[in-house]
C-alpha cells in the first residue's frame, strides 16, 4: 500500500472515530445541567443547599434536596415568606427552578424562587467549567437587573 493511500485511510478512520465520539457526547452536553448542584452562600461562601435539577417534557426543574444548617437552626424549615400554595411548606423538597427551556448554550425563560424572601425571579442557567459549575442568573425584568450565583456540581 502506498504512503498516500495509507494516510488517506488513517485520516478517514480518525474522522469517523471523532464523529462517533462527538455523537456520544452530544446528549450528555445537551443535558449537562441535569444533576445535583451545591449552592454557595453569597456572604459566607459556605455550602447552603443541594438542588436536584431534572428535565421533564423538555424543560428543567430544580428541587431542594438538602440544606446545610447550623445545628442550632431548624433542620426542616418552612417557607414562611412564600405566598399562595407554598406558604408555610417545607423548604426541603420544594421546587425552586421551573420551566427553563433550552436556548442555544443556556436554559432560560423560567423562574427561580428564593425561599429566604419568598420572591420569584426570572431565571437563566448555563453550564460552565466543563460541567463542574452552573451559572445561575435570577433577575427582574431584563437580565441586567439581577444577581448571579455559581453552583458547583455535588458529589
Amino acid at each position: 500500500m502506498n504512503v498516500t493511500r495509507w494516510f488517506g485511510l488513517a485520516s478517514l478512520t480518525l474522522l469517523l472515530a471523532s464523529n462517533a465520539l462527538a455523537e456520544d457526547k452530544a446528549p450528555a452536553a445537551a443535558n449537562a445541567a441535569v444533576g445535583r448542584w451545591t449552592t454557595i452562600d453569597d456572604e459566607t461562601k459556605k455550602p447552603k443547599s443541594v438542588i436536584a435539577i431534572y428535565e421533564e417534557n423538555g424543560k428543567l426543574y430544580g428541587k431542594i434536596e438538602k440544606l446545610f444548617r447550623d445545628p442550632k437552626e431548624d433542620q426542616n424549615p418552612v417557607c414562611d415568606k412564600c405566598e399562595g400554595s407554598l406558604k408555610n411548606q417545607p423548604i426541603i423538597g420544594m421546587t425552586i427552578l421551573r420551566d427553563l427551556k433550552k436556548d442555544d448554550d443556556e436554559w432560560s425563560g423560567g423562574t427561580i424562587l428564593d425561599p429566604a424572601n419568598g420572591k420569584t425571579y426570572k431565571c437563566k442557567v448555563a453550564v460552565e467549567d466543563g460541567g463542574k459549575k452552573l451559572k445561575v442568573r435570577g433577575y427582574i425584568g431584563m437580565s441586567l437587573l439581577g444577581r448571579t450565583q455559581h453552583w458547583v456540581r455535588a458529589e
